[in-house]
């Protein structure tokens, strides 16, 4: 075994500056169905960049630092993905168990990769705004320090860190006043077995998990409304997570397939609307009209993509800044990564 192989098998947590790769660049982040397969032996954990006060006053902004005893050290909030997990949901759970603090997730900002032991850790942070929640110091944080952005970073015991809360700084500096969840339909009933009006083909049964599991996923973005187009397997789809959130779905037929191949210049006007109202929207629709409304949405934008994949049950998290494509993450599968 090489110097380099036994120095990697006993890296640490604390050692991660050492050895990592960033993939925090660019305002289009992905996440895969199955993220861990993407690294040998991968640990997979989510946590956030936590922050408080007014992004229209950059001075006002203030990052939670926190100290984790085990390492005395300094760092973000983050944890490990637990069975049955998506990244999401373990990003809010983690912050909740380890801060107290309940978060609204923002944008994906990306991924750090290290070894830890003969293991790879794979870390997935968004920002997150705090709502409200209490600190309770506990064995995993013993402490946790507000502080502005510049005196955060320099309390922050690793330079990796400190290049994720500079990308977070990045995306503080044109924030959404509006975010649209677009959530292409679960997995329906085979199209060419089907008898009869294609607006009435359900979801099967693993449809049904997908639209389930889709909950646990998009709450931490705390949605605000939740949309529809007009086809059962749509509805369905937007059904527990509306139950949930204790809110109506409005059902608009300009969302879907049928209203974009005969009224294109409608239908986008409709989802246009959604993009200058501020709030989080969730909108479930269908593979035609998702790829062509998020091209056309980068088109007219400040965000030039290249790729529009809508895999059954997938979503499209879009940042939108006064009407403006700013971001975008997508979010390939609700069901569980590992």
């Amino acid at each position: 075994m090489t110097m380099a192989n036994k120095s990697a098998k006993s890296a640490h947590e604390v050692d991660k500056d050492a050895s990592n790769n960033l993939a925090v660049t660019g305002r289009f982040q992905t996440i895969s169905a199955s993220p861990a397969k993407e690294f040998k032996r991968a640990t997979l954990a989510a946590g956030a960049v936590l922050w408080r006060g007014d992004l229209s006053d950059p001075a006002s902004i203030e990052i939670a630092v926190i100290h984790r005893p085990h390492y005395d050290d300094w760092s973000l909030a983050k944890g490990k993905v637990d069975p049955g997990e998506s990244l999401p949901t373990t990003a809010a759970r983690e912050i909740l168990e380890e801060t107290g603090f309940e978060v609204r997730l923002g944008k994906l900002l990306g991924k750090v990769t290290y070894p830890v032991m003969d293991r790879t850790k794979v870390v997935y942070y968004w920002t997150g705004e705090v709502l409200g929640g209490e600190f309770t110091p506990n064995a995993e944080v013993d402490e946790i320090r507000w502080l502005p952005i510049r005196e955060a970073s320099e309390l922050l015991s690793y330079e990796v860190d400190r290049q994720v809360l500079a990308k977070a700084e990045k995306r503080f500096s044109l924030p959404a006043d509006t975010r649209i969840l677009y959530v292409r339909h679960a997995k329906a009933f085979d199209r060419r077995t089907w008898i009869g009006d294609d607006n009435l083909r359900p979801l099967e049964k693993k449809g049904r998990r997908q639209a389930e599991m889709l909950v646990p996923m998009l709450l931490p973005f705390k949605p605000t409304s939740v949309y529809s187009a007009l086809p059962d397997r749509c509805q369905q789809t937007a059904v527990p997570l509306a139950d949930e959130l204790g809110i109506d779905i409005t059902v608009d037929p300009l969302f879907g397939d049928d209203a974009w191949l005969t009224k294109q210049a409608e239908a986008q006007r409709r989802f246009e609307e959604l993009t200058r109202m501020g709030g989080i929207h969730v909108v479930v629709a269908q593979g035609t009209i998702i790829p062509d409304m998020v091209a056309a949405m980068s088109a007219k934008g400040r965000l030039p993509l290249t790729d529009f994949p809508a895999k059954k049950a997938s979503t499209w998290v879009l940042s939108f800044n006064n009407g403006d494509l700013t971001g975008a993450d997508y979010l390939e599968s609700p069901l569980p990564v590992k």
